[in-house]
């Protein structure tokens, strides 16, 4: 072993007549270990949302969408067809998407209307999997059933069983005026997608009765397509718009809900900048540290010197010193980090009962569980800035022990 290493550890480990250094040592390793795992933890848990939130919105909605001028489109299962023999499109299913308003027992409520085919519905969306009561399969044409968010059915307090009436904003003009449009449907299903926005606003009805009631003939407002791979969806949209050649218009999830995503992201970003001055406090504490510690061993410094030891020794031996503070800390906090990224739908549902909180509301935050994904790369990173930091904390002090004179040191001794 050098005795530059030998050295620096000895000075690590050893008991220092001054208790003060070794008190800011475990703080400035307390701090970096605190500053990893937050930052393992909070990108971990803003990954775990993202990917969460997407599957959510992605079960609803639709990889690709494809739908015609003034949000109708003729001539469907041509362009269906055309649509499954793109690679990557697995399914294809016609919609009709409108708005309207459901009347139950004296409460109102704003809703999208969307038309659909059951059995190809559940080829494109996942509601159907989510189904609390009833299933998506009953709803019939010419049955005017309709399947409702879990809680557009509690504000409304309609059941599977009762009826509700759905009022179209398409009106019928009479001598009196204009009478809007409505029709009483059967509540067959409710579905609970964990998605706030889906739950809370979505109807579901047949395809043909939504043809019916806002008088759409064979039209539909568009197709929606199933991908094998969702991140694929930008190159299949511009495939798709090539290979059918009509005037249609073609979208995207990425499209769709890209201010979503990117604030997301955006987000995501701004926390590790901001939890990485935390590292940064920590990594200035240890110049601290050091530099305490090089007036401590002046003396020892000086006789190093007198032996024979090159000023870029010196410097390896408080770089030694410095990075044993900084691997342990790292180390400390990526083992936190992991272990409560791993767990943290153990612990925060822990602390929800502890406290008699709930972190999350779903009418808030879109879902109320805390997921967490915990990202290789994410890791590799946050322990690649944390040892780059104690480095760089190091070579302050370092270099000042280097400029040490042995004669000033030992004047006195």
């Amino acid at each position: 072993m050098r005795y530059e290493l030998l050295v620096g550890l000895r000075y690590t480990r050893a008991k220092r007549r001054n208790h003060f250094v070794s008190f800011i040592s475990a703080v400035s390793m307390i701090g970096i270990a605190l500053g990893v795992a937050a930052l393992i933890v909070v990108l971990s848990v803003m990954n775990g949302f993202q990917k969460e939130v997407r599957a959510r919105i992605l079960g609803v909605a639709s990889h690709v969408q494809i739908s015609g001028p003034d949000n109708e489109l003729a001539g469907w299962r041509a362009v269906a067809e055309g649509a499954r023999g793109q690679p990557h499109v697995v399914a294809a299913a016609p919609y009709v998407n409108a708005q309207g308003l459901l009347q139950h027992e004296g409460g109102v409520r704003g809703v999208l209307v969307r038309g659909v085919v059951p059995e190809l519905e559940n080829a494109v969306a996942e509601i159907g999997s989510h189904m609390t009561a009833g299933r998506l399969e009953a709803l019939a044409p010419g049955e005017f059933g309709i399947v409702l968010g879990v809680d557009l059915a509690r504000a409304l307090r309609a059941y599977p069983g009762d009826r509700v009436t759905l009022i179209a904003p398409q009106g019928l003009v009479t001598p009196a005026g204009v009478i809007p449009r409505l029709k009483q449907f059967k509540v067959v299903g409710v579905f609970d997608v964990g998605f706030f926005e889906y739950d809370s606003g979505l109807a579901l009805v047949h395809l043909e009765d939504a043809q019916r009631l806002y008088q759409m003939d064979d039209r539909v407002s568009g197709v929606r397509l199933k991908l094998d791979d969702l991140f694929q969806a930008r190159t299949v949209a511009r495939d798709v718009t090539r290979a059918l050649g009509r005037d249609l218009y073609v979208s995207d999830w990425t499209r769709s809900h890209a201010n979503f995503f990117r604030a997301v992201q955006i987000e995501k970003t701004m926390m590790f900048i901001i939890l990485t001055l935390i590292i940064a406090v920590a990594a200035f504490n240890m110049v601290s540290t050091l530099v305490i510690a090089v007036t401590d061993k002046q003396s020892d410094i000086a006789i190093l010197r007198t032996l024979g030891a090159s000023p870029a020794s010196i410097m390896q031996i408080f770089i030694v010193q410095g990075a044993v503070i900084g691997v342990l800390g790292t180390v400390i906090g990526v083992a936190g980090g992991i272990a409560l990224a791993l767990n943290i739908d153990v612990v925060v549902p822990a602390l929800e009962r502890l406290l008699s909180i709930q972190f999350l509301a779903k009418d808030v935050y879109m879902i109320s569980d805390l997921p967490s994904d915990l990202q290789r790369g994410d890791v590799v990173a946050i322990a690649a800035v944390a040892l780059a930091l104690g480095f760089l904390a190091t070579l302050y002090p370092s270099w000042r022990a280097a400029r040490v004179r042995p004669a000033e040191a030992l004047r006195y001794e």
